[in-house]
């Protein structure tokens, strides 16, 4: 009798035991990993793999997070800022990994195209592969992960379109396709809360209509691409913008004043063929202000005086620079003011004024003589003045 109390008393110690073992990972990811580290390896100075052994736990593997049996989330190569990254390919078994909901890649060398079967991965909702080489198409398959809120493609050689089923993602957040080689047109973003769109240092073309993106985003930059038409009626609706750069494009038509009334930090909408008057409503609070080498024209609105960098140079504005331009410039609250190739006739500052050291002003090439002498820009040339001809043909 007391043998079986023995035996059972083992048995159900056995069993407990057994109840606290880790799951053993599912054979479909163990496969997907082996395959995913034969085709990558560690650039020199990387140790990334060297816990890759995979007569242990892959569970336990440096950027493997697995729950139960299944891997959660892959961080491929050592996170810390200046490490060594990966070179290889992506391997198309990453499509077996079917729990995944985190994909990120560091900085590195990894080379060839993003595999299609990243659209087997319907629970992926962060996918970040930046500072790499990939190349090819952005897969338009990735359009089926409807539960994505994360895309980071920066930086790569990425070319093509993006895909019009990017665009109409239910739930993405933060799109970031910078520094690539993308074209085309830009699809219609209908996500409800998309806050940051980055999509600077490509060759993206073409207009943008007025329902093209929503009015939830907080970060918009398309700089540096060759985007037309006008931007009025778009930028009307994006008042929840803290950061907005258009720079160097073909935008064309007014700037809305509404604009000037956003929680900006950052307006840049230089190097465009913006026209028209710029007339703030109020008192604008944004630090940063350029809106040079535009078509703006008209007088300089007071309004723009409480702004601390502001370049409104190479324009057509014309008339009398504000006095309280000159006051604020004085107490070196503006800390830029580029006036330099407009069309402006005078401003109240006396010859012997002292501007502080940390304040620059450029007048040249208006149709005045500064009064004051003041370091400009080397681009805006040696000209003091405007010749006069040019002067009497805005007036006409």
């Amino acid at each position: 009798m007391a043998t079986c109390k023995n035996v059972c008393a083992l048995l159900l110690l056995l069993f407990s035991s057994f109840l606290h073992v880790k799951a053993i990972l599912d054979p479909a990811d163990f496969l997907a990993l082996q395959s995913i580290r034969k085709a990558l390896e560690d650039m020199p100075g990387s140790h990334f793999f060297s816990s890759w052994d995979f007569t242990a736990d892959p569970c336990n593997f440096a950027g493997v997070y697995c729950d139960s049996d299944r891997v959660i989330s892959l961080n491929l190569g050592d996170p810390r800022a200046g490490s060594p990254g990966l070179t290889g390919r992506l391997d198309p078994a990453l499509g077996k990994l079917s729990a995944l909901a985190e994909f990120t890649v560091v900085p590195g060398r990894i080379y060839g195209p993003l595999p299609e079967s990243l659209s087997d991965l319907k629970n992926l909702r962060f996918l970040g592969v930046n500072r790499n080489f990939i190349s090819g198409e952005i897969p338009t398959m990735l359009g089926e992960l409807r539960g994505l809120r994360t895309i980071d493609l920066s930086y790569n050689q990425l070319t093509g379109r993006i895909p019009p089923t990017v665009g109409s993602l239910p739930e993405l957040t933060n799109l970031i396709l910078c520094h690539n080689r993308l074209s085309g047109s830009l699809p219609r973003f209908e996500s409800h809360t998309l806050t940051r769109l980055d999509l600077k240092h490509n060759s993206l073309s073409g207009s943008l209509p007025p329902n093209s993106l929503p009015p939830s985003l907080q970060y918009l930059s398309l700089a540096w691409n060759q985007l037309t038409g006008p931007m009025d009626r778009l930028l009307g609706r994006l008042d929840q913008l803290n950061y907005l750069d258009l720079s160097l494009n073909q935008f064309t038509g007014p700037i809305p004043d509404r604009i000037f009334s956003f929680p900006l930090t950052n307006l840049q909408l230089e190097r465009n063929q913006f026209s028209g008057a710029v007339q703030p409503v109020e008192q604008v609070s944004i630090p940063t202000v350029d809106l040079s080498y535009n078509r703006l024209s008209g007088q300089i609105s007071p309004m723009l005086a409480s702004v601390q960098y502001l370049y409104l140079n190479n324009n057509r504005f014309s008339g009398r620079v504000p006095a309280s331009f000159v006051e604020r410039l004085l107490d070196a609250s503006i800390q830029i003011l580029y006036l330099q190739h407009n069309y402006l006739t005078g401003i109240e500052i006396s010859p012997t004024a002292v501007i502080p050291e940390r304040s620059s002003l450029c007048l040249q090439y208006n149709c005045m003589v500064p009064p004051v002498e003041t370091p400009c820009p080397l681009r805006a040339g040696k000209q003091k003045t405007r010749p006069t001809a040019q002067c009497n043909q805005l007036k006409t």
